[in-house]
């Protein structure tokens, strides 16, 4: 295994984007929907970036790339067709020990990025390890049509149950952790196991809510 699988959190993180075409739009509103402020650099850009740069979505700095650009960024993509530029950038995040992905370029990088199934919080990444895109795209397009959109609400939902269920005042009623936990694993995994996906998937809103409030009115008589 060449590539440590791994998700980051980059809310509010500084990232810099090399490169002002659709690849390089791409990256950005990447990063953006995870949270980072994002920098892009280039003598020119695209009318998409242009607009993000309008709304104060994304910084803008229209130069080309120059040693000592990446100082001080936690992350950065180098999405330019230029390989000396690219290599340029790449020995600077080495010296500066920045993560750095050249796009299309895996032996410049130190991080790559996977194909994404994306359904809210469920995030199911594939990777060939920069063997075959194609590949991973045609995985990812499978997944995509076994995970559906009900996943990203059925999660929602359990991330409101899991915050009730596991608030702190719960273990001042007699139970040890131990038999806290074991009793919260019980609830989830029925939950999980029910039909509650089938019924998003449905729309059948009355029996979801109905075996919910079921679910955790049993529990709460059982502490």
């Amino acid at each position: 295994m060449r590539y440590y699988p791994i998700f980051l959190d980059i809310k509010g993180k500084s990232c810099i984007v090399i490169g002002g075409g659709k690849v390089a739009k791409r990256k950005a509103l990447s990063l953006l929907d995870a949270g980072a402020k994002v920098l892009v650099i280039s003598p020119q850009i695209t009318p998409a970036l242009k607009e993000l740069v309008s709304k104060k979505k994304i910084s803008y700095s229209p130069k080309a790339y120059a040693s000592g650009d990446l100082k001080g960024f936690f992350l950065a993509y180098s999405a330019t067709d230029n390989p000396e530029v690219n290599k340029k950038v790449f020995q600077e995040a080495k010296k500066e020990g920045i993560l750095l992905n050249v796009v299309d370029v895996p032996d410049l990088c130190n991080f790559i990025v996977p194909s994404i199934v994306d359904r809210g919080d469920l995030l199911i990444a594939i990777s060939t390890s920069g063997k075959s895109p194609a590949m991973a795209k045609k995985i990812r397009e499978q997944l995509e049509k076994e995970f559906g959109k009900e996943y990203a609400v059925f999660l929602e939902i359990m991330g409101r149950i899991r915050e009730k269920v596991l608030t702190p005042d719960r273990f001042s009623r007699g139970l040890t952790k131990s038999k806290e936990s074991d009793k919260n694993k019980r609830i989830f995994e029925k939950l999980v196991n029910s039909n509650m996906l089938e019924w998003i998937r449905q729309g059948r809103k009355k029996e979801m809510n109905r075996f919910l409030k079921e679910t955790l009115e049993k529990a709460g008589k059982r502490q």
